[in-house]
């Protein structure tokens, strides 16, 4: 078997990404948002790999490593801006986008054998999601309501 082939190293870090990315995932299920608990843990698993695929090929070299990461998250913004939609003078899903952001710097994070600052991203990803959902301003409920000032809602 060539050296090459090391499965368990990068099933541990995906896994690990991936379990990650799982209490995201979860909030943005329970909120009824366009990505979920199916798309986080890729997205995760997906940065991580990608990061981990390339190690090899990039030998030690850090400028191709950061554009290789560089791409990640540019294509993370992509993904995440496909979330956001605007409707009746509302905006909704930047907290996906910038989820799904977040998530994938999670996996990067964990590709790149940060294990510590992976879990804070995670972490606070989560905790943002969860604990500031009561200080959410709301926009306008109604088309009328969209060009009152918020103040007269």
């Amino acid at each position: 078997m060539s050296d090459s082939f090391r499965l368990l190293p990068h099933l541990i870090a995906m896994s690990i990404a991936y379990v990650l990315a799982l209490p995201i995932g979860w909030n943005r299920e329970r909120a009824e948002r366009s990505a979920g608990l199916r798309t986080f843990p890729l997205v995760a698993l997906a940065t991580c790999g990608i990061v981990q695929a390339t190690e090899g090929v990039l030998n030690g070299h850090p400028e191709g490593t950061a554009r290789i990461i560089e791409g990640l998250m540019t294509g993370m913004g992509f993904i995440g801006g496909g979330a956001i939609l605007k409707d009746n003078g509302s905006v909704r899903g930047t907290a996906t986008a910038a989820s799904l952001w977040a998530t994938g710097a999670t996996g990067a994070a964990v590709g790149l054998g940060a294990y510590d600052v992976a879990i804070v991203i995670s972490l606070f990803t989560f905790l943002t999601l969860w604990l500031l959902v009561p200080f959410k301003q709301e926009g306008p409920k109604t088309e009328e309501d969209a060009t009152k000032p918020r103040s007269e809602i």
